[in-house]
């Protein structure tokens, strides 16, 4: 059903649209609403330059590497920026959607965003829902000035994070507000907030579990729910996103029926020297397979679209893992991505973010 605008609203948009300005006047462009939808980032080639550029902007963010640029920079720019765009964009060449000749993260949000257009519909012309990406290209300072000069004095920005994080949901809004520094007439925003334990996410990954256990040949004897690890002495620090994670996992289990040895959490893609949050899924995922279990499931609640980290690091590299230390069976859920579940937890959240606007 399609989003409908309260007949008050549509009428004083409408009488706005036909003020007759003066002579003059710099055109007015106002009365509608947008939708932002935010994910991580994504290069835009795998070879070394786009690779870089790439890196540079994510690891320069503060709110994802804490330390002192005077011990960082020298680091990034004289050792990391060196080496990783070569073994980052040969991880990205296996997974690449070579015939849009773009990452699938890329593929899969463009195509959410488009999908929640046709759930929302327009509202008679007042709703306009796009995508950007925190790192890389499209940014989301020209997602935002795009929706201001299309009219949108109101905007709904999403980062499409269930669990909130410094390093993600915030520097998200980081990139908000400074945008909007640079605005003389600055729309009204509002912002998603976490969703680690609504139940439509909750209920949707759930549904998800069940339907990939129902297309296997075999019963995994465990699931991992592996998130994207932070440092420990950011968690230390305040950072709530190992609880949202633990509490998502937990309502998992009951909507499942499984205790805490069927579905267990882990947390990947740790990069550095520091001490991150545990247990390791490589790590566990080794030890399972030495313990003698031949069968596990691995999925990523932490990510709304399927990308490197889950697709080449969880489907490709923890499943070779686990064989090599003895395993057989092998398998990764993947992410809600633009199904009907994932795209009904996007519906349903906007739906209500949007309350009294639209």
């Amino acid at each position: 059903m399609n989003v409908q605008p309260t007949a008050p609203i549509l009428d004083q948009a409408a009488e706005f649209q036909k003020v007759r300005l003066p002579e003059g006047h710099p055109d007015v462009k106002a009365g509608k609403v947008g939708v932002l939808l935010v994910n991580l980032g994504t290069p835009d080639a795998t070879d070394y330059w786009p690779m870089r550029r790439y890196l540079r902007e994510f690891l320069s963010d503060k709110r994802v590497i804490e330390w002192p640029k005077a011990i960082w920079y020298p680091i990034l720019y004289g050792i990391v920026l060196m080496t990783r765009p070569g073994k980052s964009g040969k991880a990205y060449e296996e997974i690449w959607n070579h015939e849009k000749n773009e990452s699938p993260l890329r593929t899969i949000t463009r195509s959410q965003s488009d999908k929640l257009t046709d759930m929302l519909g327009d509202a008679n012309g007042r709703l306009k829902v796009d995508w950007a990406m925190r790192y890389g290209q499209p940014s989301i300072p020209d997602k935002l000035k795009a929706l201001k000069d299309a009219g949108c004095d109101r905007i709904l920005v999403f980062p499409l994070y269930p669990q909130y994080s410094a390093t993600t949901t915030a520097t998200v809004n980081d990139v908000v507000c400074k945008t909007l520094i640079d605005m003389r007439w600055q729309p009204a925003i509002r912002t998603v907030p976490p969703y680690h334990d609504d139940p439509i996410y909750v209920n949707a990954l759930a549904k998800s579990v069940e339907r990939h256990l129902e297309s296997l040949d075999f019963e995994p004897e465990t699931i991992l729910t592996s998130y994207h690890g932070i440092p420990q002495s950011y968690f230390k620090r305040g950072d709530p996103y190992h609880c949202h994670c633990m509490k998502t996992t937990r309502l998992m289990r009951e909507v499942l029926g499984m205790d805490e040895t069927k579905l267990r959490t882990t947390f990947q893609s740790r990069f550095g020297p520091e001490e991150w949050l545990q247990p390791y899924t490589d790590k566990t995922v080794e030890q399972l397979a030495k313990d003698g279990m031949k069968n596990i499931a691995v999925m990523n609640p932490g990510f709304v679209s399927d990308c490197l980290e889950t697709l080449e690091e969880i489907a490709g590299e923890a499943g070779e893992i686990f064989e090599e230390a003895g395993g057989e069976n092998f398998t990764h859920i993947p992410c809600l991505n633009d199904s009907d579940l994932g795209m009904d937890v996007l519906n349903t959240i906007v739906r209500r973010e949007l309350g009294g606007w639209i």
